[in-house]
């Protein structure tokens, strides 16, 4: 599935299953929502917390898809192609930090451990 895809599969289920979309402003609160369950699970499962005892086993990826739907959902609603901002944004980047993480020494040691 491609950005396009996703972004009209969305738009078609909010549209008949979802009825509409909730506001701008409610899916922003929901994104952040969204995104402190993600926080939640890294903290636990790659961070020093942990889990309660009872808790049910965590779904990193169900959790980064509801990011991702929500984001969607925000994309759609104020005309944003996240196909042309993604590739806007990756030349942005290109450009910007061409030469900066190659001269980074912390990048050189991670790469480096990477390769043994």
């Amino acid at each position: 599935m491609t950005i396009e895809d996703a972004q009209k599969t969305v738009d078609d289920w909010i549209n008949s299953v979802g009825i509409r979309y909730y506001n701008e402003l409610t899916n922003t609160a929901i994104l952040m929502e969204e995104v402190g369950e993600v926080a939640r699970i890294m903290a636990r499962v790659y961070g020093e917390q942990s889990f309660k005892k009872d808790a049910e086993p965590p779904n990193l990826a169900d959790e980064m898809a509801d990011v991702l739907f929500v984001l969607i959902c925000l994309a759609n609603q104020t005309g944003i192609n996240l196909t042309d901002a993604l590739k806007k944004n990756l030349d942005k980047k290109t450009n910007r930090d061409a030469e900066r993480h190659k001269n980074n020494p912390k990048l050189q040691n991670d790469k480096e451990k990477l390769h043994k």
